[in-house]
């Protein structure tokens, strides 16, 4: 096959960059050749160059969930930005986007000169830009059977999110006379999970539940719920951050996090049950949907975070904990793993860029 040339949109967070460089590195493998259109202050600025892509910069905001004045100026920059992306959309034979405001200028640019144009789209309701472009767009890559709604009939395929082949690789394990549970608000840490945790401490001491807890706290609570932990006489460990999360996961009979895009689909590729605590000021709520969708299938169960206390946390974990109800969250979230994600976006992407 002829060498190709891809322009990877979408960059900010690392939900944006992580999943994009996943298909960027496929694409590579492939023998292609994949770059970033992105700007200075995003995730992208940092990883994309790490991982050995060329990085092009652009200077754009977001429209969505931001001041007025913020707004405007991301509404007087959009035209003279999208009409700068032309000529990297010039140079590429297609275009993928993760959405967010950043793939808004050069997935338009592409848009306009008629490149095919491939769109992830990872939470049960997407994005600002995905909403936006959902007409136009060549085809949607989607993890939840109720996202096609949003595109046009016959251009979604359900291939989810790309998610580290360890988290794939993480055996069954039966659950012990002792409950392994991970709790984990992300890399920052959740103080609406770390204050619940810490309410559920004395009732777990006083119920005799046998339970172990790994917490993630992050590092602005983390000496505080420390000393507190070490204090309650409960077993396991409060930890600032974890670097080998799917360890982590393999440890665990049950995980409580927030449900973002990329915890739910590493939820499903372990096959770990959980409660989903979902973050409330997430865009679109999109963590409510994301998280009610995981319910549905039967692999989750979801508190919101304004009905999250020590009691409500103790009472999930003790339900949820029971061996027939984790062996039948197991089941269903492995029926929501979506293995090959990246793969399957690098061989859309060379359909539609040899249509």
């Amino acid at each position: 096959m002829t060498p190709l040339r891809f322009l990877m949109a979408g960059g900010g967070t690392g939900g944006h960059v992580i999943p994009a460089l996943a298909v960027a590195r496929e694409l590579r493998a492939r023998g292609h050749e994949a770059f970033f259109v992105g700007t200075e202050r995003g995730m992208e600025a940092k990883l994309v160059p790490a991982e050995g892509f060329e990085l092009q910069r652009i200077d754009i905001g977001g429209l969505n969930r931001v001041t007025v004045r913020q707004k405007v100026s991301t509404l007087l920059k959009l035209p003279l930005t999208t009409l700068g992306c032309g000529k990297f959309v010039r140079a590429s034979s297609a275009v993928f986007s993760m959405g967010g405001y950043v793939a808004g200028p050069p997935v338009m640019a592409a848009l306009l000169r008629r490149k095919p144009v491939v769109v992830m789209e990872p939470n049960a309701i997407p994005g600002f830009t995905n909403r936006v472009i959902s007409r136009f767009v060549t085809r949607a890559l989607i993890s939840f059977a109720a996202t096609e709604s949003y595109f046009p009939k016959g251009r979604t395929e359900t291939t989810g999110l790309p998610v580290r082949e360890e988290f794939f690789a993480i055996p069954a394990r039966p659950r012990g006379n002792v409950l392994q549970v991970l709790i984990t608000g992300g890399s920052q840490g959740s103080r609406t999970l770390n204050q619940a945790a810490r309410a559920s401490w004395p009732l777990f001491r006083n119920s005799g539940f046998p339970v172990r807890i790994v917490h993630q706290t992050g590092l602005r609570q983390h000496e505080e719920l420390r000393a507190a932990f070490a204090e309650s006489g409960m077993d396991g460990e409060i930890v600032p951050f974890i670097t080998d999360m799917p360890a982590a996961f393999a440890a665990a009979d049950l995980i409580v996090c927030r449900s973002g895009a990329g915890a739910v689909s590493e939820l499903a590729a372990a096959g770990k049950p959980s409660i989903l605590v979902p973050f409330p000021f997430a865009a679109d709520d999109h963590q409510t949907r994301n998280a009610e969708a995981m319910e549905r299938g039967g692999a989750a169960r979801l508190i919101r975070d304004t009905d999250l206390t020590g009691e409500r946390l103790f009472t999930a974990i003790g339900e949820a904990g029971e061996p027939r109800s984790l062996e039948s969250m197991v089941r269903a979230a492995r029926q929501l793993a979506k293995p090959g994600a990246a793969r399957r976006a690098a061989e859309i992407l060379e359909e539609v860029a040899q249509a």
